[in-house]
Order: structure tokens, then sequence, then C-alpha cells
């Protein structure tokens, strides 16, 4: 039996146990939990190959697990099978601040990473607010607070070493800035959600630590008066390093979980980096100027590290501000982008929409690359409201679509975004698309029924 073979590799690396199975099972969404058979924690990139060729031999489903933080069920075993948990693999392999990059093991994380490196005057930027890892966030190609400056995990992935279904390792990619040298399988990796191989190491670009920072908050008259203040800081080129949307319900939600007193309007969230003080502050005069020609009602500055991490503390906590709005609740976290220029349209008639809503829903945003989220707020007994949920979800899809944004800004696919796959890109492309799934992996056996419905593409229906 498969589980026999992966003792004998692991040890005591792996469980059967049901508390451990469980906590495996799901990630930090609504949708429905899968249970994996056995839970499997390797150390090594030579490890995993193992695993992987044992799944081939007996056919069983593997499931990559990193922190458990993902929103759209990529991490749920629905078929059961091998769920990979990638934690074990944290090392920080080497770093170079003369070429700004490093080499980190899939179990790193963001924060773990910072630590490490941050006394050395660089930083990794993309924050995608869970203390996610890197593995993970490669998977996902995640985003977040800082994309508008430091770019996604798109940009900051130089190369990958990778473990394919079948076991067979590869590298891609190099620690060069650029390459015209062959297909560009690092990017084909990121944002797979493991259904094409196994992520387990990773070359991310670093930044500079910056000179001067300053941060702000100001809450407007209306939410429209915010978001036009975002479009046109951006329009005129004016380089934030984040810039986040709050509505009211949202900013009450924060200041009752983080003992905040922010003004409870429609409220943007500031950073500025620059090489000196007056530099930022140049830049933050000039934010302030638009604000208050839209509405903006007070510009407050937080120049030192503690009340600027206070801000952000705040802010990263506004999905679970949320959730203690309803005790007892489950969120499904919507995640549409759209063109800069629609970014209003798109608020505004989505709330317009959303009126009338049984459940309470928070909006939350990184406004400055067109991305926003409501958080539904669900009784996950209630059958009508994931219902209304479902519907109303959908409708924010299709309205984003129809403005040329995408289904999913940085959350990914999953379960949860398949269905909107083909009015995004089309049947050819996604006929593409599992073209490469079924070259790569084809027994359909990596992480199957995510991105693709499973009935397109043979889940394995048992074990040998």
């Amino acid at each position: 039996m498969f589980i026999d073979e992966l003792t004998a590799l692991l040890g005591p690396r792996v469980s059967t146990s049901e508390i451990i199975r469980e906590q495996h099972s799901h990630g930090e969404s609504w949708h429905p939990p899968g249970v994996p058979d056995v839970v499997c924690y390797p150390r090594t990139t030579a490890e995993v190959s193992e695993i992987l060729k044992i799944s081939a031999r007996h056919n069983v489903p593997v499931v990559p697990f990193g922190a458990g933080s993902s929103i759209e069920g990529q991490v749920h075993a629905l078929h059961g099978g091998i769920s990979l948990d990638m934690t074990g693999m944290n090392q920080i392999l080497r770093v170079s601040t003369e070429d700004l990059d490093a080499t980190v093991e899939a179990g790193v994380t963001r924060v773990q990473l910072n630590t490490k490196i941050n006394p050395q005057g660089v930083g990794f930027f993309v924050d995608p607010g869970a203390d996610a890892t890197m593995g993970g966030m490669a998977s996902t190609r995640a985003s977040g607070t800082m994309s508008i400056r430091y770019g996604t995990m798109r940009e900051n992935v130089l190369g990958l070493t990778a473990v394919l279904a079948d076991g067979r390792i590869i590298h891609t990619g190099s620690r060069a800035r650029k390459s015209a040298a062959g297909y560009d399988l690092t990017h084909l990796l990121i944002g797979a959600e493991g259904t094409l191989g196994v992520i387990t190491e990773l070359i991310v670009k670093l930044h500079p630590l910056p000179e001067a920072v300053c941060a702000a908050v100001c809450p407007f008259e209306t939410l429209e008066g915010a978001v036009r203040t975002v479009i046109e800081t951006i329009q005129l080129g004016i380089p934030v390093a984040r810039v986040e949307l709050l509505d009211e319900p949202a900013i009450a939600a924060v200041n009752r979980r983080s003992r905040t007193s922010y003004a409870v309007a429609p409220t943007l969230f500031f950073e500025f980096h620059g090489v000196n003080d007056r530099h930022v502050e140049d830049h933050a005069s000039l934010v302030r100027s638009l604000a208050e020609e839209h509405g903006g009602r007070g510009f407050e500055w937080a120049t030192r590290l503690e009340d600027r991490d206070k801000l952000w503390q705040a802010r990263h906590e506004a999905y679970y501000a949320a959730l203690a709005l309803r005790p007892g609740s489950r969120g499904w976290t919507t995640d549409v982008c759209v063109p800069i220029s629609r970014l209003a349209d798109c608020i505004l008639q989505a709330k317009r929409d959303h009126e009338g809503a049984p459940f309470p829903l928070p909006l939350v945003g990184h406004v400055g690359d067109g991305n926003f989220h409501l958080m539904y707020i669900l009784d996950p007994t209630s059958e009508h409201e994931l219902s209304e949920a479902r519907r109303l979800s959908s409708q924010l899809v299709e309205r984003a679509l129809a403005m040329g944004g995408t289904c999913t800004g940085e959350h990914g696919v999953g379960t949860g975004k398949m269905s909107y796959l083909e009015a995004e890109h089309g049947a050819n492309a996604l006929d593409a698309m599992r073209a490469i799934k079924r070259a790569l992996d084809p027994d359909n056996r990596m992480n199957p029924g995510k991105i693709f419905a499973a009935a397109s593409d043979g889940v394995p229906q048992e074990y040998v």
C-alpha cells in the first residue's frame, strides 16, 4: 500500500491522524473541505521526488500544502490522496545583497525571510497579508499591499526548482535579470496552483529598504471621492508604495477589533517610500492635495515606525475583524481586478448591486492596481445566504470581465473561480491550458479538481 511506502521513506513524518488530516483539509475559505488520506512532511527536494514516484506507482493524488491561508480551495484534497506539507522545507539557502536576490525553500514564510534579510538592508516586498509560504505565494501568483510599486510574485521570482508528476526534478530560470533561453517554465509554474508540479525552491528578487518611509490615513466624504483620488494618483505617476481602501463597514470592524479610532468613513491608507524625508513628504503632499479636491476630510501622517506598524497591522487584520462581526461565521472573499480607469465604476456599481444583502459585506482593496474585495460574512448553515453570495459573486465577476478585468486579481482559481475561466480567456486558450496539464500530468494526480473541472481530466478513482 502507498502509505506503507511513504512511511518507509519518511518514518514519523507521515501521519494518518484524523486531526492532522482534518487540519490539512481546508484553507481560509468557505469552500467545502477535502480530507486527504495521509499527510507527508518532506524536508528535501529529493524526498518530494520520491513521494511523487510513489504517487505515480499507485495512482494517488498529491495536493501541496503551505501555510493553509489560500482563499479559493487550492489546498483541499477533493479526491483524497497525499497532502504534501511543505513547511518543513524552511531553509533560507543563500542571500546576496550585492545582486539583490535570495534562494529559499518553498516552506519559508515571507516574515521569516524578512526577519533574516532586513538587518542587511534589503527586503522582500510581496505582502499578501497572511504570513504565507513562498511556495504557496508562487503557486497562487500572490500579490498584496505593495504590488503597486514592487510587483507581484510574477515579477519577483527569477527561477524555481520543481518536481514534476513523475518525480523528475527540474530547474527553471537563473539568477540573471533577463534571459531569452527557451520556454519560460518559471512563469508557467507560477500561478499553476500545484497542478503541474511541486515547487521546492525559489530564486527571488530583493529590494533595498527605503531610506525614508511615510504613511498616512485619509477619510473621505464619499467612496467615489476616495477612488477618484487613487485613479488620479496613479495617472499622474506619483510613486506610492501602498494605497489601500476600506469602506465604512470595514473601518468600523477594524476599529472594533484593533481598538483604533479611525473615522467611520471611506478611508484610504497610503505609504510612501523614498531616498530621504523631503522626497516622501513631497509625494505625500501631492496626494494630500488630490484628496482634498475629492472630499478628503483629514490627512493624518504616520512617520514613526511604531505608528506605521500599527496602521498596517490594523489593515492586515481587516479580514479577521470582519469575521468578528458575526461570531461563528465563515468568510467568502471576492477578488476582482479591473483597469484602473474603470475602478470607480466597478466599485460603485458593485456597492449598489449588493444593497440589501442578508449578510455583512465590508469592502477592502489594493486599489492602486485596480484590485478590490467584498468580504461576505456568512452563516455557514444558511443555504439562502450561500445561494445569495454565489449570485452576487457571479454578478461581480461578470461585471469585472465586461470592463476588461479578471475574475481573480490575486487569490487564484482553485475551485471557486473555475467556472469563469472560459469567459475570461476563451475556449481555445482553455484547451491549450488543458493540453499543457495533460503533457506534464497525464494521470491528473497533481492537485486534481483545481483550475479545470474534474470531469474533463479523468481524476483518479481508486488507488492501487
